[in-house]
């Protein structure tokens, strides 16, 4: 199983987005990608403008190797949508490109989804069912193509139990030689995900990591559980972890992977590259930009 990181905080953009290979077979798995409309105030900086479109362009080759998508749930950083969308950097010719002909195992569109997601669901499909090949409903379901076996898991809270946010689904792929688990929106915030993802004995867990920057805001705690939920996963199934996504929007996030059990890896160190966490550092992109002399901790090329 070859694993490819397309997408995410530490590549600059919003996403959770990866490759796998197997074989002949090509899988993609959340692809979305997205930029926050207002951080701290603030519109995007130029330099993640520049982030987005090269993202948009990784997921877009990969999509033509691709067979297989799997979508997690409706937001715009984990699928794309058929509209032209300035901070999702996304066309219906894009999408059109990156679905047609392709085998798509997504959420339930109407079961356990908030109105919201529902929404994006039924415009979403009104488009992709007259260009996919075939379209799975995959909630809890499991699949096994000889060569290698994909499991989805129930429908889990978007972070904690009770979230606005509605419901995901998480992936397990297993090809006989690793077992990878895609946890995209979990937040590492409820127990239902992170039992699920024990139970499967992962080698490999990649999962976006807590909310941190809006604890005391809209979350509670989310530093706390979210680092004892990933060291209780890790302590029981000894994985591998990539972890990404929400975390990497606080500046701190290198505290959190300092008390973890086990080392882990962004998608931009298991890409042998440097953490590029632009979101977290809008305003002093914003400043750059005007010529102020203000330091960040990654380079701007």
């Amino acid at each position: 199983m070859k694993v490819i990181p397309l997408a995410s905080e530490s590549l600059g953009v919003r996403s959770l987005a990866i490759f796998i290979k197997i074989g002949v077979v090509g899988i993609l798995i959340d692809p979305g990608v997205a930029l926050g409309p207002k951080r701290y105030s603030l519109s995007p900086a130029e330099a993640e403008l520049t982030a987005l479109r090269e993202a948009r362009e990784r997921i877009q080759n990969y999509s033509k190797e691709a067979t297989m998508v799997t979508i997690s749930h409706y937001h715009y950083d984990h699928h794309t949508p058929f509209f032209a969308g300035i901070y999702e950097s996304s066309s219906p010719e894009r999408a059109r490109e990156l679905y047609k002909e392709k085998t798509l195992f997504i959420k339930h569109p109407t079961e356990n989804i908030n109105f919201s997601q529902k929404k994006r669901a039924w415009m979403f499909l009104k488009e992709a069912g007259k260009i996919a090949k075939e379209i799975k409903y995959v909630d809890g379901e499991f699949f096994d193509f000889g060569d290698f076996i994909m499991e989805f898991s129930p429908a889990v809270p978007h972070g904690t139990e009770g979230s606005k946010l509605g419901f995901v689904v998480m992936v397990m792929v297993d090809d006989g030689k690793q077992r990878l688990i895609h946890a995209s929106d979990i937040q590492l915030l409820n127990r239902a995900s992170k039992e699920w993802i024990i139970k499967q004995m992962p080698d490999l867990l990649i999962t976006g990591g807590p909310p941190t920057y809006l604890e005391g805001y809209r979350v509670k705690e989310a530093w706390s559980t979210g680092l004892e939920n990933l060291n209780e996963i890790i302590k029981e199934t000894n994985a591998e972890v990539i972890l990404d996504h929400h975390l990497i929007r606080d500046k701190r996030y290198p505290e959190f992977f300092e008390q973890l059990e086990k080392q882990a890896l962004t998608f931009a160190r298991f890409l042998k590259k440097e953490d590029r966490p632009l979101e977290a550092y809008r305003k002093e992109l914003h400043k750059i930009e005007k010529g102020e002399n203000v330091e960040v901790p990654f380079s701007l090329s």
